[in-house]
């Protein structure tokens, strides 16, 4: 019998090619659509925007993001 089961690399799997909110260590806040990650959750964004207090601070294009910069990811409903 096969069990299914929700890894975190999948959760991340089923948000790509979606917007994404990635709160950092240092308080700042980047939104853009998730392009690619990999197993240290390095990520790619594109047409993202640095964000502050919920304001657009700057509009930063294709970024990327270290994994080990990251709190959290979440899936935005916009």
């Amino acid at each position: 019998m096969e069990q299914q089961q929700s890894r975190p690399l999948d959760a991340l799997n089923a948000a790509r090619h979606k917007r994404v909110i990635v709160d950092l260590k240092n308080g700042k806040q980047f939104i853009g659509e998730l392009k690619a990650f990999d197993i240290h959750i390095n990520l790619v964004l594109e047409d993202a925007e640095q964000r502050h207090d919920g304001q657009t601070e700057k509009k930063m294009g294709k970024v990327f993001l270290r994994g080990d910069t990251i709190i959290a990811i979440n899936v935005s409903e916009q």
